[in-house]
């Protein structure tokens, strides 16, 4: 989602989220990564853990722009806005999981079964937290909002232990939002990717998610309505600074965890994104110091179009063989698996982010910024 007004310093944060996520999508081999670039295996946290909250807390930001635009508008305009854009990016979400939507098996090809497509994921997840967060925003004033964000994180921690198992509230499959995933969808649609059917972005976990995007909205327009000066800088800082100190105690009693999406994961990686733009703007406004930012705006201004054809053009690289094995293997093997099984695995990464940038920075020259 781009913003009306130029704000080269959101479309830098929200670059280098997306070419975080490329990165860390597309390793070279996924048993030889760096542990940086891995998800924390349950509870913890690592750099890679912050890529998707950043980017719920980029379009926060990007709303703290139009919703002044949007108070001009007639209600059902604003509504038709909200509801198309979430519909759109939901939808994509879906399509790309079940992409390429055909099977070939004993000789045959066959349409793939919809029974067995992910139902929820990234881009599902960024619509509904988009959805709820603009519909509060724009109807409620921004103080409700945040106390409305601050009882759904109270909520989603009571309801992890009052209706978990037990005996391990906060297991893979025993947690709370796991008996929510399995009853409104069933086990077939829901993310495999753990070796058993547990999904990341489910439906429950959505609702402290929802608050990233609140974070980033506040950040954005306190920014709008203080300028781009020191005080603000600090203040910024001493809120993300604030966040990470709930966090790291609240962490005790309700572990951060991506996974599970903890209200103590919220509350760390809106601490750390206030810190990070905070440092961006001192970077970008205060010290002019910009020659770097060119790199990452490519990404920020396409973040959408860029992160769909990432994660279509690696499928596709899964699908077209070379030799007996996946041309994306295939590739790997041939010539970046010669500098050693790690190096070679984030040269990998990184020279497919780079072929991703390529194709976003001939959509910049070209003017295409392509809005949903």
């Amino acid at each position: 989602m781009q913003s009306p007004q130029r704000f080269p310093a959101l479309d830098v944060f929200r670059g280098m989220t997306i070419c975080l996520m490329i990165i860390v999508n597309t390793p070279g081999d996924y048993h030889n990564t760096f542990a940086p670039l891995l998800h924390a295996k349950w509870h913890g946290f690592t750099p890679t853990d912050l890529v998707f909250p950043s980017f719920l807390f980029a379009v926060g930001n990007a709303l703290s722009f139009v919703m002044k635009k949007w108070e001009k508008q007639g209600t059902g305009a604003v509504l038709g806005k909200i509801f198309k854009r979430t519909l759109i990016i939901f939808l994509l979400g879906y399509l790309m999981y079940w992409f390429p939507f055909f099977e070939h098996e004993n000789g045959h090809w066959s349409l793939s079964p919809i029974s067995q497509t992910r139902i929820l994921g990234v881009l599902q997840r960024i619509a509904l937290c988009y959805c709820f967060a603009a519909l509060m925003l724009h109807f409620l004033k921004l103080r409700l909002t945040v106390i409305i964000s601050v009882l759904l994180l109270l909520l989603y921690w009571a309801l992890c232990f009052w209706f978990g198992d037990p005996f391990d509230p906060l297991g893979m499959q025993s947690n709370t939002g796991f008996f929510v995933d399995r009853w409104l969808m069933g086990d077939a649609h829901m993310y495999h990717g753990e070796g058993v059917a547990f999904d990341p972005e489910g439906w429950l976990s959505t609702l402290p998610a929802i608050v990233n995007v609140v974070g980033g909205y506040v950040a954005g327009d306190f920014i709008q309505r203080k300028g781009k000066t020191y005080e603000t800088i600090s203040k910024l800082a001493l809120a993300g600074f604030t966040l990470l100190v709930i966090a790291y105690f609240w962490n005790f009693i309700f572990p951060i965890n991506k996974k599970l999406w903890t209200s103590s994961f919220v509350l760390h990686t809106v601490g750390l994104d206030c810190l990070i733009l905070g440092a961006v703007i001192y970077l970008i406004d205060m010290r002019n110091k910009t020659a770097w930012t060119g790199f990452f705006e490519v990404f920020g201004r396409n973040p959408l179009i860029i992160y769909l054809f990432s994660e279509l053009l690696a499928t596709v690289m899964d699908i077209i063989e070379i030799g007996g094995e996946s041309s994306r293997n295939w590739i790997y093997q041939h010539s970046f698996a010669y500098a050693g099984p790690y190096w070679g695995s984030l040269l990998f990464a990184i020279a497919y982010m780079l072929l991703c940038w390529c194709v976003g920075y001939w959509m910049n020259r070209k003017k295409l910024y392509i809005r949903v």
